[in-house]
């Protein structure tokens, strides 16, 4: 696929030679959209979908063609994200997604976490939007080391009424149910472009994670969907109305992904207004692949699935005064890479009882070194992957077919792809590099074994761990 835009005149190149530390710690803006496709952005070959504010930010920064979120699935990454983890390390990284209320099921409060470790090293710290990472009166942001929430628990709100999946109120200040009109995606953004806007004497980690594009399909002028959604709480004819199947559209779901956009935009004038940008580090991507009218091609597979459509992700990364603009990259990263990056770039260290999962990609990005190669590893509870340079190990639990209605095969699959030509993972290489097959295999399957098993007969449900209430053990 045909990059646009300014990225795609500079080369992927490593170790560029870096401007050094700054002298004062960098502000951190972390962007994080819900079920965004690979290709659903204009930087990464839409032609459908206008993003000229993404676009803008890719031009000025780094733009990752194999940026990967750490899981498939909405909850779990974001468990990753903020731990620098892997999800299952805790029981609550189990549940894909996250939907049972329990005690056992969130971030533990004495966790380390990227917004804990800021806190303690001098930064301001803020979340607006989607949380999804355990509920009250066990969990929220404010208990993991942000400051300030605004926004929703659950992991789907609707855009008007402000309801989530099960009907009850899902707009939240700090851990305080609210009611405000709006649309969501624009509530969130005003929140954070006001945070950003303040007087302040130190730096600041804003997270704001919007929920677009992820269903109800309403764009800003479908107050009325969000009405009829509503009603249909009464009839409960599906799992939750907020999915209502019978509505959205390629149209819809584009505007959603562009008034997001449009609010990103107002957020990034006013970082610069303020005369924050050149030191602020600006983090796009999405939890997951895309899901139902998304767009991931070439790439196959969508939202839950660990084939390159489920966790390839846009990932682009701006940082004026360290990382020089103009560039893309083809080196393969994840969501604990991000989170390890910014943890060093904020003048702190990680907690040695809880060591990072992921790569510090800083002395890459500033110092001139080389880029840290190293293994991308992933597991749900029907699939394992892990990608080492241009190569891709498969392993799928599930029956698959091999061509149209040819009879399925029965799993599971060891299989092997080079992702750099063949993107679809349709060539199975796995019967030409039998020991590299291995090596792969075999270093996933080391990395399963320090992580917490799935509840045994129910591959790919969600099922409420059975544990004690959540407490952080360390390594």
């Amino acid at each position: 696929m045909a990059m646009t835009g300014p990225a795609q005149l500079a080369p992927a190149r490593a170790g560029q030679p870096g401007a050094g530390r700054p002298a004062e710690p960098p502000n951190i803006l972390f962007i994080l959209a819900d079920d965004l496709g690979w290709a659903d952005l204009g930087c990464y070959g839409s032609s459908a979908i206008r993003t000229p504010n993404l676009d803008r930010l890719a031009g000025e920064g780094l733009l990752f063609r194999h940026g990967y979120a750490c899981t498939p699935w909405c909850s779990p990454t974001r468990i990753g994200l903020y731990t620098g983890r892997y999800p299952t390390r805790l029981s609550v990284g189990l549940e894909e997604p996250l939907t049972t209320h329990a005690e056992v099921n969130g971030i533990p409060a004495d966790h380390p976490t990227i917004s804990s470790l800021l806190l303690a090293a001098g930064y301001e710290t803020a979340m607006f939007g989607k949380w999804h990472c355990g509920w009250l009166p066990w969990y929220s942001p404010l208990r993991i080391g942000f400051q300030t929430f605004f926004g929703n628990f659950d992991g789907a709100i609707d855009y008007f009424e402000h309801v989530d999946t099960v009907a009850e109120a899902g707009l939240y200040e700090g851990e305080t149910s609210v009611e405000q009109a709006g649309y969501y995606t624009s509530l969130i953004s005003d929140r954070a472009t006001e945070f950003v806007a303040a007087d302040r004497d130190g730096p600041f980690y804003v997270q704001v994670n919007y929920t677009a594009p992820h269903w109800p399909w309403e764009g800003p002028g479908d107050r009325e969907v969000g009405a009829e959604i509503r009603r249909r709480f009464s009839e409960q004819s599906v799992p939750t109305p907020l999915i209502h199947p019978d509505g959205g559209s390629l149209a819809k779901y584009a505007e959603l992904v562009e008034e997001m956009d449009t609010a990103i935009g107002k957020l990034l004038t006013a970082l610069a207004d303020a005369g924050r940008a050149d030191n602020t580090i600006v983090v796009f991507t999405s939890d997951n692949g895309g899901e139902r009218w998304s767009n991931t091609w070439p790439l196959v597979g969508e939202k839950g699935d660990l084939t390159e459509g489920g966790i390839r992700v846009p990932l682009i990364l701006r940082w004026p005064v360290e990382v020089a603009g103009g560039q893309v990259t083809d080196h393969p990263i994840n969501t604990l890479d991000l989170t390890a990056t910014l943890i060093d770039a904020g003048g702190t260290t990680p907690d040695e009882r809880y060591p990072l999962d992921g790569a510090n990609l800083l002395p890459w990005l500033v110092d001139g070194a080389d880029f840290p190669e190293h293994d991308l590893f992933w597991r749900t509870s029907n699939q394992g992957a892990l990608r080492r340079g241009r190569f891709k190990y498969l392993y799928d639990r599930r029956d698959r077919s091999v061509l149209g209605n040819w009879p399925r095969r029965h799993g599971p699959f060891h299989l092997l792809y080079d992702v750099t030509v063949d993107g679809r993972e349709q060539a199975d290489i796995a019967d030409h590099h039998p020991d590299l097959l291995d090596d792969l295999r075999e270093t996933w399957e080391r990395i399963e074994t320090e992580l917490l098993p799935y509840p045994a007969g129910h591959p790919g449900v969600p099922q409420p761990p059975a544990a004690k209430p959540a407490t952080s053990e360390p390594d």
